[in-house]
This record gives structure tokens, sequence and C-alpha cells, in this order.
């Protein structure tokens, strides 16, 4: 249920009805805009008299949420979340390129391709210290060694850091990390996204395989309902019967996410397609679509790439494609 406060109503004139509806047991999310204020209640709103609550003279109107995620709900916040980080804004029509290898190698390695990221326009750098991999005889990654490559390569470029976390028992290595990502595969780790909630860090959901946008966004409640209201939502494919590409791109979600949610919504490309000459297209194409954002793999040396080598750009094709990004964000303004 959400109670649209009347124009002009200050905070004080709210107090008395915040305190009333807290007193039953009511979470109440304030949303304040530029025009109105919005109280997102949440809880069992069965016990609230609608007619009782619309009467109110603070009050214009009141009407209940038949979504089952609330915090994460346009209704609730009408204005587009913006997450900072660093210098990089992401959301609220600010776009941020997130660029990297799929998984941290050497210092050698991720320092390189961290400093052609950052002169090529990157944002935001990732690289992957804890792997999932489909194979257990596959590279898993460097895990908190590689955590402290990418601190390394963050003091040497500036950068801000995305990097993965696999379980609950790695959350203390993640303490300096500025966004920490939820993989697809663990996008419904309820408790490992509970204790995420507690924390203040941004947290970058990407949808499951084969989950549906409504599953994405109550991953992002679970989050959300912890405390913790920085979350990206991260389309990157999901897996249906074509076989040409790794998983279809589903481009609409990104239309879908920002009508139902205010939170920013990026694209992975990589991940979706497994082919380097397919990620500019479709990184174009996410472009246009309205994404806050593009996620893309960078290896300075594609073919010797411990981890999906196949799917990643060159620092010069990072640099090119960057470069038609932003040209074709100007002439969408």
């Amino acid at each position: 249920m959400i109670a649209i406060l009347k124009h002009g109503t200050t905070a004080q004139q709210a107090e008395p009805l915040i305190a009333w509806l807290r007193n039953m047991n009511l979470d109440v999310h304030i949303s304040e805009g530029q025009e109105v204020t919005i109280l997102g209640l949440i809880g069992d709103t069965s016990r609230v008299d609608a007619e009782l609550l619309s009467s109110l003279e603070i009050v214009e109107s009141v009407k209940r949420v038949s979504e089952p995620f609330k915090q994460a709900n346009r209704k609730f916040h009408p204005q587009d979340t913006i997450i900072e980080v660093g210098n990089a804004k992401i959301g609220g029509g600010h776009f941020a390129m997130i660029a990297g290898p799929c998984s941290v190698e050497s210092e050698e390695q991720i320092i390189e391709v961290a400093t052609a990221v950052k002169a090529a326009g990157a944002d935001i750098l990732r690289g992957g210290a804890f792997k999932p991999r489909t194979s257990p005889y596959a590279f898993q990654g460097m895990k908190g060694e590689g955590i402290r490559l990418l601190l390394k390569a963050k003091e040497v470029t500036g950068l801000p850091i995305v990097t993965e976390i696999m379980n609950i028992r790695a959350l203390e290595l993640f303490a300096d990390v500025d966004i920490i990502q939820v993989g697809a595969r663990n996008m419904q780790n309820f408790d490992l996204l509970q204790e995420l909630g507690k924390t203040e860090k941004p947290i970058l959901l990407k949808r499951g395989l084969a989950n549906t946008l409504q599953e994405l966004l109550m991953s992002a409640e679970y989050i959300m309902s912890e405390g913790n209201e920085n979350v990206i939502l991260c389309e990157r494919g999901i897996r249906t019967f074509e076989t040409y590409t790794r998983n279809t791109l589903d481009l609409s979600a990104v239309s879908v996410l920002h009508d139902l949610s205010h939170l920013p919504v990026i694209v992975d490309p990589s991940h979706a397609t497994g082919k380097a000459k397919l990620v500019p297209p479709m990184a174009l194409a996410a472009t246009a679509a309205g994404a806050d954002g593009i996620m893309v793999e960078v290896h300075n040396n594609p073919a010797c790439a411990l981890c999906d080598g196949a799917q990643s750009l060159t620092p010069a094709q990072f640099a090119e494609l960057n470069a038609k990004v932003g040209k074709l964000r100007e002439a969408m303004v």
C-alpha cells in the first residue's frame, strides 16, 4: 500500500501519521520527490483502513500495490535511484561503462587491462577473483589474492572496482570493494542476499539464466528489505532453445524493468552472446534501449585468457566501442 501526501506537506505534519502507521507494526518507506511525498507501507496492510487513511487532511490518495516486490517498486519510489561509486554514477540519466577481464590472472595482466580501459574511457573496472565454473577442473579464480590485485589496479588507475562474491564466508574480503556482484547462479541465494542487505555497498545483481523479471526484482527485494537500497539490476541473457549464442539477450528487460522499478539497469552483452564480434552491436542496442550502463569483458590477450577469452574484446576494440556508445548517447538526447 502507498499513501501519497498532498503537495506542500511538511515533515513535521507527516510525523504523527508515520508514527501511527509504525505503531501498527508496518515498515514505512518514505520517498520525497520534487512534487509529492510517498509513504510506502510494508507489512500486513490488511489492518489499515484505506478510507480512513485517505480522509486525512494531508493525504492525497491511497493505493494498494499488487506486485509482491515493494521497495524495488517504482510506485514506492517514482524518481530513479542513482548509484554513486567514486566519480561514476549509474541511473537517473547517468551512464557507466564497466570493463575489465573475466578473471584476474596476474598483477601485470590486471594493471595493463585497467590502464587500457581507463584510457579508453571506462568508468568502473570489473574483474573476477572468485569464478563460478561449470567444470570443477576449470580455473576457479585467484580468490583473495585476486581481490588484492584488483585493489592494486584501483590504486594505479583510480577506477572503482566490481567483483563477484560466491558465498557469505568470503564477505570480509570485500571490505574495500566498491560494488559487490551477485552472479546469475546466486541470484536466488537468499541467505547471501540478506547478508548483503546488511551492508551499505552497492550490489550488482545479475538475472539468473532461467529467471523471470519478477523473480529478479524479488531477489532485489531481499537485499533492500534488510536496509540496503543500493541495488543495480543486470540483464545478462537467459537460456533459450537457441544455441548459436551463449544465451539470449533479453533487451526488452531494460524497458520493462525501468517501468516496474526505480533501480538502475545495466546490460552485459559479453555473457549474453559469448562471442566477441557480437558484443559491440549488442552493447549499442542496449544503449539505444535505455540501459544505464554496459559491462563488457576486456582482455589484453583474449586468445590466452584463462576464462572466457572468446567473448572478450581487446583494449583497442573496447576503445572503439566506447566511442560509438558515446556518439549514440549524444544522438539520443
